[in-house]
């Protein structure tokens, strides 16, 4: 991806952030290697990862986030290295002292796992956010429901207008023209599917069922088929997911058996 050249409040702040004096509240991140990695993702959002961490939910905010709001994207990094929170729409979003003091192999950047841990955590009420915990257990602790990704669509992004359209049975052609016209707005689209029978990942999934955020980026298409066949037709679209941009292109069938709603933030 060719970068643009920042602007110069983006620099501004990133130089003061850098000038800074005040220590950092984590105990296991370098505010050179954070620093590095924020200008590196301000160059290149998709460098955005989620790494071995089942933060979808989080990194699609966090690359909207990047891609829309640079410079808040900065305030918010230096907010939460120098004091473990930052200012929400309506609320402030504070990482507790045992995240910030937990160590152990984060599986990702320091700067990505900064700011998805302390999203995450935010929403958790039993299980807590650790970087080496069992698999059974950081999966419980990184689902992400429709609730929470509305929440950071507002708190995060400021969008002032938020919905969820659920097509578990139905609606994805309602859904997708919904978010065509947020994103030409400016807004953004968040989906909920199902990693592996929409991604190409090269697993066939056993049973269809949501388990992956990823961001619309638009180039959205609908080509009707049939009314009466569910297997003519065909949806495709450009989305962000796992450092990458991915085009999903499939069968009417195919693609509503795997997507399963679309979290829209518009002002």
């Amino acid at each position: 991806m060719t970068s643009q050249p920042l602007d110069t409040s983006i620099i501004a702040a990133l130089a003061d952030f850098e000038k800074s004096n005040s220590p950092s509240v984590w105990a296991n991140l370098d505010k050179k290697q954070v620093l590095a990695e924020i200008k590196i993702r301000l160059n290149d959002p998709f460098q955005v990862n989620q790494g071995g961490q089942p933060f979808c939910g989080p990194a699609s905010i966090l690359f909207e986030l990047i891609r829309k709001q640079p410079l808040r994207y900065v305030q918010i990094c230096r907010s939460l290295f120098e004091t473990g929170g930052f200012a929400g729409q309506t609320k402030r979003i504070q990482a507790t002292e045992r995240l910030r003091r937990s160590q152990g192999r984060l599986r990702m950047s320091q700067a990505d796992w900064m700011v998805l841990a302390t999203l995450r955590e935010s929403e958790n009420l039993i299980f807590p956010v650790e970087p080496d915990a069992p698999d059974i257990l950081r999966n419980l602790a990184g689902m992400t429901k429709s609730w929470e990704m509305k929440g950071w669509t507002q708190e995060v992004l400021n969008y002032r207008q938020v919905k969820y359209i659920h097509t578990y049975i139905y609606g994805e052609t309602e859904a997708l023209n919904t978010a065509t016209q947020a994103i030409a707005s400016g807004g953004v689209a968040f989906a909920l599917i199902t990693a592996d029978g929409l991604l190409d990942t090269g697993n066939q999934p056993f049973l269809p069922y949501p388990n992956h955020w990823i961001t619309i980026l638009g180039n959205i298409s609908i080509k009707r088929g049939l009314l009466w066949s569910k297997d003519t037709g065909r949806f495709s679209m450009d989305v962000y997911s796992w450092a990458k941009k991915y085009y999903i292109d499939k069968g009417k069938g195919h693609f509503e058996d795997y997507f399963w709603g679309v979290v829209l933030g518009s002002m």
